[in-house]
């Protein structure tokens, strides 16, 4: 039993790894600029969608939309990335 949870765990290690990966790769390719820079503001630095908006100076309904808008790009490449 212990040598299957060993396994497991390295097959899981290995997919977590190539999701990442993947995750790099797609966020470079599949975002728009701007879809990028507020995913790496949100997620990346922790801002929140409205310290986002104050940043760039927008509202904060175009943070929510445009990160919904590049969150659901990024879903749809790496859905059979694993």
């Amino acid at each position: 039993v212990g040598s299957e949870m060993c396994i497991r765990d390295r097959d899981n290690s290995e997919q977590l790894q190539r999701l990442r990966r993947n995750l790099r790769r797609a966020r470079k390719a599949e975002l728009t600029p701007r879809q990028a820079q507020m995913l790496h503001l949100y997620y990346d630095q922790g801002l929140t969608m409205t310290q986002v908006a104050r940043e760039l100076g927008i509202n904060k309904s175009s943070v929510s939309r445009t990160i919904a808008r590049g969150r659901e790009r990024l879903r749809r490449c790496l859905q059979y990335s694993f």
